[in-house]
C-alpha cells in the first residue's frame, strides 16, 4: 500500500522540477524510440532523461526525497539494480503536466504528445479570435492529463471561467487533478465520465482531442471507435451540440482517416452541421501524422491520416 496518494506525489514532483529549472518537449512515440535506440541512451544522466525520456537510472543520480516520493506513491519500478520513473513531465507554455511514462502500453495509460500542443494551439488561437464571456463554463471532454481545458481557462483567467475536466479513465483524473494543482487552477471540478454521460449543464466552451486511432490492443487514450477509428470524435460532435450555450463554441481537435481522397470523418459530419444550419470550420492542421498506423489491416485503403480541427459555433441569443 502506497504511503503517499498518488496525486500529491506527482504535485510534490512536479514543483520540485519546476523549482529546478525542468524543460521537456515530449515527442511521437516513433521518435522516442529513435531516440533512446542511440548509443549512450541506455540510462540516464539527467532530470530530463529520467522524467523525459523515461530512462533506468541509478538511485544516486536524485535527491532521496525525490526517490521517496517517487516510491511513495508508487511511481517507481525496480529492475536489476536500477529505478525507473512511471510518470513524465511535459513543458507546455508555462506549464508542466504529468503524465504516463514511455511507452504508453498500459490500457490506462494517459497520453501527452505533439497532438497535445497541436490542439492547445488551436485553443488559443480560437480564444485569440473570440474570447469568452464572462463566468464562462468550460468543458474538456475526454481530458486525459487535462492541457486543453487548462489552456482555455488560463487563457480566458481574466474572465473568471469554470472548468470542468471529464474522462472515462480515473488514473487520467489523478494526474488531471495534479496538473490543476500545478498550474494553481480554482473554480475548477473533475468528472469521471463515458464523455458526456455523467456531466451536467451547459457550456460556452467544449474541447476535445479524443483518441482516433485503430488499436488494436483497444488502449482507452489511442482506440477511437469505428473502423477507422473516427467513432469518438463523431459522437463527441453529435452529442455535445446540445450541450452548447447560446452562443457556445465546440473545438474538436482530431484525426481522420484520408480514403482515395476522401475524409471519411467530415463526410460523416457535415450532413449533422448542414442540417443544423450552424456556423462551422473543418481544416486540415498536418496532412501526415501516425503514417506508421498505415502498416495495420484496418488502413489498408487508406492514403494518410490527418490531423483536422472542428470549430461549430451554436447561434447566439
Amino acid at each position: 500500500m502506497n504511503d503517499l496518494p498518488q496525486e500529491e506525489a506527482l504535485v510534490l514532483l512536479g514543483h520540485w522540477l519546476d523549482a529546478s529549472g525542468y524543460y521537456f518537449v515530449t515527442v511521437t512515440p516513433a521518435t522516442h524510440a529513435r531516440v533512446n535506440a542511440r548509443p549512450g541512451a541506455r540510462h540516464a544522466r539527467s532530470l530530463r532523461e529520467v522524467f523525459g525520456w523515461s530512462r533506468p537510472f541509478e538511485a544516486e543520480l536524485l535527491p532521496k526525497q525525490a526517490v521517496q516520493w517517487l516510491r511513495d506513491g508508487g511511481l517507481l519500478r525496480e529492475n536489476d539494480g536500477l529505478l525507473s520513473s512511471c510518470v513524465r513531465f511535459s513543458s507546455l507554455g508555462a506549464q508542466l503536466y504529468a503524465h504516463s511514462r514511455y511507452p504508453t502500453d498500459e490500457a490506462d495509460a494517459v497520453f501527452f504528445g505533439p497532438d497535445t500542443y497541436r490542439f492547445s494551439a488551436l485553443i488559443e488561437a480560437e480564444l485569440g479570435r473570440q474570447p469568452l464571456p464572462l463566468g464562462a463554463r468550460i468543458l474538456d471532454v475526454g481530458c486525459g492529463a487535462g492541457p486543453g481545458g487548462m489552456v482555455a481557462a488560463l487563457a480566458s483567467e481574466s474572465g473568471k471561467p469554470r472548468l470542468v475536466l471529464a474522462d472515462i479513465n480515473p488514473q487520467a483524473l489523478v494526474h488531471a487533478r495534479a496538473n490543476a494543482a500545478l498550474a494553481d487552477l480554482k473554480r475548477i471540478a473533475f468528472v469521471q465520465s463515458d464523455l458526456y454521460a455523467q456531466v451536467e449543464g451547459e457550456f460556452d466552451l467544449i474541447v476535445a482531442n479524443p483518441p482516433y486511432l485503430v488499436d488494436p490492443a483497444a488502449r482507452t487514450y489511442r482506440n477511437g471507435g469505428g473502423p477507422l477509428g473516427g467513432g469518438l470524435s463523431e459522437r463527441i460532435v453529435a452529442e455535445g451540440l446540445e450541450r452548447l450555450t447560446a452562443g457556445g463554441r465546440l473545438v474538436l481537435y482530431t484525426g481522420a482517416a484520408i480514403v482515395e481522397g476522401a475524409d471519411l470523418l467530415f463526410e460523416s459530419l457535415q450532413g449533422l452541421l448542414r442540417e443544423r444550419g450552424w456556423a462551422f470550420s473543418y481544416r486540415e492542421l498536418d496532412p501526415d501524422v501516425f503514417g506508421e498506423e498505415l502498416a495495420l489491416p484496418a488502413y489498408g485503403q487508406a492514403d494518410r491520416i490527418a490531423a483536422v480541427a472542428l470549430v461549430v459555433q451554436r447561434p447566439g441569443p
